[in-house]
């Protein structure tokens, strides 16, 4: 198993749930309301001089469909080159 996260503008929400929703990834937990600083998109720290929060989707996945839920990422990113996408994957030791 593989853990898929990916860290998006809260602007995103709903445009970001509805592709993984059309893509059939339905069953996920999304954490609202992250600060952080990036490469590409600047720093969301929820103040003024740095407004905004990202999300974090996250989705529990056998190994053989994270090229799937990346191939997502790489479209929305296509789309929008300067919102500041950024998906992880890691390993799943277990899933309780």
């Amino acid at each position: 198993m593989k853990m898929f996260a990916f860290v998006y503008a809260d602007y995103f929400d709903e445009r970001i749930t509805n592709e993984f929703k059309q893509a059939d990834y339905k069953q996920y937990t999304k954490v609202h309301g992250t600060t952080g600083e990036g490469e590409e998109a600047g720093a969301k720290l929820g103040i003024s001089h740095a407004p905004g929060k990202n999300n974090i989707l996250y989705i529990a996945v056998p190994d053989e469909e994270i090229s799937n839920l990346l191939e997502i990422v790489r479209k929305l990113r296509r789309d929008c080159p300067d919102a500041g996408f950024r998906a992880f994957t890691y390993q799943l030791e277990e899933c309780i």
